[in-house]
């Protein structure tokens, strides 16, 4: 935790995704914790939103309607950030719908490959696990872990559904350029997603994304460095893109992410960001570089 007492985290999940709370139950412990921003950045879903910012109505605390957006090239698994979209933006929504449907067919092709291993699962245990539209690896691990099969979260991705695990099924995801695009037409501000801890790749077609519409750059994250957070910064003063930041929280027993509120974001960062959206996919950086 940064010295000064942190008011900000831009990077959350909920229930309507892989969290363990639900957006009322973030909204509740970020007031609890005095925040005074916060983003709830669900993986392909923007279904807790809504929820979260009526928790959040007179109290406040100001909740940002964003997403996060999973996105593959031939580089790997690289992650999205789209901060003050248009909740009701039809492209927007299609293509989270559409990555939804993917990501719940990805799950059940896991379950059954785990049932064919002998471990026995029922879908609707993992539905129900998940709680809302988006099901995803997390979930399949739940269930795994409330059956006795693994001891840990971890020991359910290391075994049987990480990336080289026997039950393991790829997934479609939109390319960079689609998913930085679709964020800046719902009005959004788009955002690389923890680029450091994504591997030097990530970090390296920074400025190939910039040339896609790419505003700003997750700096601040659990998993990154001191030496790492400079080098980001410094790439955001080279290319006039804004600094985000947050904690990835997911709640209690999640292998993922931080406690919510941990990692110290500085409130310029959501001013950079209120400005950015108010310019709506302006391609002038001025003014939200680190100089």
């Amino acid at each position: 935790m940064h010295q000064h007492r942190n008011r900000i985290d831009l990077h959350i999940h909920s229930t309507a995704s892989d969290g363990v709370f639900t957006p009322s139950e973030v909204v509740h412990l970020a007031l609890e914790r005095g925040l005074a921003v916060i983003a709830l950045t669900d993986h392909d879903t923007l279904g807790g939103v809504v929820e979260a910012q009526r928790a959040a109505c007179d109290t406040g605390l100001e909740v940002i309607a964003s997403v996060e957006v999973n996105s593959e090239g031939e580089w790997g698994d690289l992650h999205f950030l789209g901060y003050y979209v248009d909740l009701e933006n039809g492209l927007l929504r299609e293509r989270l719908r559409a990555m939804q449907d993917v990501r719940v067919e990805r799950a059940r092709r896991m379950v059954e490959r785990l049932r064919e291993m002998g471990m026995v699962l029922e879908w609707e245990e993992v539905r129900a696990l998940a709680g809302g539209d988006s099901v995803g690896r997390p979930h399949v691990a739940r269930a795994l872990l409330s059956r006795g099969y693994v001891a840990t979260m971890q020991e359910a991705f290391a075994r049987f559904i990480g990336h080289d695990g026997p039950a393991y099924v790829p997934r479609q995801r939109l390319a960079p350029p689609e998913v930085i695009q679709t964020v800046i037409a719902a009005g959004g501000v788009p955002v690389i997603a923890h680029p450091a801890h994504s591997g030097p790749a990530a970090v390296k077609r920074i400025p190939e994304f910039v040339g896609y519409g790419l505003r700003g750059v997750e700096v601040y994250y659990p998993d990154h460095l001191p030496e790492e957070i400079e080098m980001l910064l410094g790439l955001c003063q080279e290319y006039g893109l804004l600094a985000t930041g947050g904690s990835d929280f997911h709640g209690p027993g999640s292998s993922e992410g931080a406690p919510l509120g941990s990692v110290y974001v500085p409130l310029e960062c959501v001013e950079w960001l209120r400005e950015a959206a108010s310019e709506h996919g302006s391609q002038d950086s001025n003014g939200f570089g680190l100089s």
